[in-house]
């Protein structure tokens, strides 16, 4: 990880068997197949059991436990959900907050597998503090209009450098890095609609 920086911005072949009813006998048939032995079930459910998710439907979480958004009327036990799971395409998870500079955040840079920037700390006595929307371990995601999440850290804490306005509009995904990015991370499309401003669907 980075030195933190203060924010003090001014700055095989198988048998199958099969049996048949006449006249009351039981008549037994063999038949090779060549075909691998779970051949049929990658036919009919895609190469790993599970058949295709649908892009459109597809959340976070299905993405991270590996669930089908199609429903599986076969019994069997069912995942579970982490229990500190974040839906990152949720809107509820997110906050918005306008500060002057200096604005008095410690931000530090997640791990090189992610990228992108979090709060590491809240200065005593600064704008951020006496607004008191900003918590450590909130993951920065946007400044004003401008997407920052998963940038290096010179460059996401450069666009607030940059920022001109007398109050920067910084947006904060209030959750564990794993959740923001990778598999189980909002999709990027849904990403830049909410930065935008748009009205998104929520998954929860």
């Amino acid at each position: 990880m980075k030195t933190s920086t203060l924010l003090a911005i001014a700055a095989t072949t198988s048998t199958t068997q099969a049996f048949t009813t006449t006249n009351n006998n039981v008549v037994r048939t063999q038949t090779s197949l060549n075909m691998g032995l779970f051949d049929g079930v990658k036919e009919a459910f895609g190469a790993d059991g599970m058949g295709d998710l649908d892009a459109e439907r597809e959340t976070p979480i299905d993405r991270w436990m590996g669930w089908n958004t199609k429903k599986d009327d076969s019994p069997g036990e069912v995942s579970k959900a982490p229990l500190d799971f974040i839906d990152s395409m949720d809107e509820k998870n997110y906050v918005t907050v306008s500060l002057p500079k200096p604005m008095g955040i410690v931000f530090e840079e997640n791990d090189s597998e992610f990228g992108g920037i979090f709060v590491l700390e809240i200065t005593e006595g600064s704008n951020a503090e006496t607004e008191g929307t900003i918590r450590p371990g909130d993951q920065l995601v946007a400044v004003g209009t401008s997407k920052v999440s998963g940038l290096a850290f010179e460059e996401a804490l450069g666009t607030i450098i940059d920022s001109k306005d007398e109050k920067t509009k910084l947006v904060f995904f209030r959750g564990p890095s794993k959740f923001l990015y990778g598999p189980a991370g909002a999709s990027a499309e849904w990403l830049d609609e909410f930065v935008a401003g748009a009205k998104v669907e929520s998954t929860a």
